[in-house]
């Protein structure tokens, strides 16, 4: 990967025996393994078998998880904050294990949109409840720094499943409750 990084370098009109671009090589290889780490993750280490029986049936929310991601279309970061919402039906997952699930499917290259079906539906397929829903908010830096160059813009995403597609008012309510996490 080093290599052809600093073919890179030089395709972009950089000399990587540059004194400040010695480096870079190794560098960017080490940041864009760790960015894309959520490959080599598996769900099942990350839930560990923590599910756990409960009598508890009312909303369980994680919100305003911070995510980074890079856009496959132009390999530039996006970012922001995920909320996401689950109703038991008879066991729970880990508190922990949300975020790190969102981490795991957010250093992929990706979409947003996929991003956000990903953590919903691994949600569902892991915990069996009655409904998930997560909504994620995003900023683009393809869409910041070059195209259309609008830095204010925020992309929102949502997957809504089970009851939160199918109730209104159950949806409602995480959304208010989600709109309420804002200072």
């Amino acid at each position: 990967m080093q290599d052809l990084i600093a073919q890179l370098l030089i395709g972009l009109g950089e000399d990587p025996q540059r004194e400040g671009l010695l480096k870079t090589p190794g560098r960017v290889a080490r940041s864009l393994e760790h960015l894309t780490s959520g490959y080599r993750l598996k769900v099942e280490d990350i839930v560990n078998g923590a599910l756990f029986s409960v009598d508890y049936n009312e909303m369980v929310i994680v919100r305003d998880i911070g995510f980074y991601s890079l856009c496959e279309h132009h390999l530039l970061p996006f970012f922001g904050t995920c909320h996401v919402a689950y109703i038991p039906n008879g066991r729970v997952i880990g508190l922990s294990k949300i975020p790190r699930l969102v981490d795991m499917f957010a250093r992929r290259l990706q979409l947003q949109e996929r991003m956000t079906s990903q953590i919903a539906e691994t949600i569902r397929d892991q915990v069996q409840p009655l409904g998930v829903a997560v909504v994620c908010e995003g900023t683009h830096l393809c869409m910041a720094m070059r195209g259309v160059e609008k830095q204010a813009s925020t992309t929102v995403t949502s997957a809504m499943l089970g009851v939160f597609h199918d109730d209104a008012r159950t949806r409602s309510e995480f959304l208010t409750l989600v709109r309420n996490s804002r200072p």
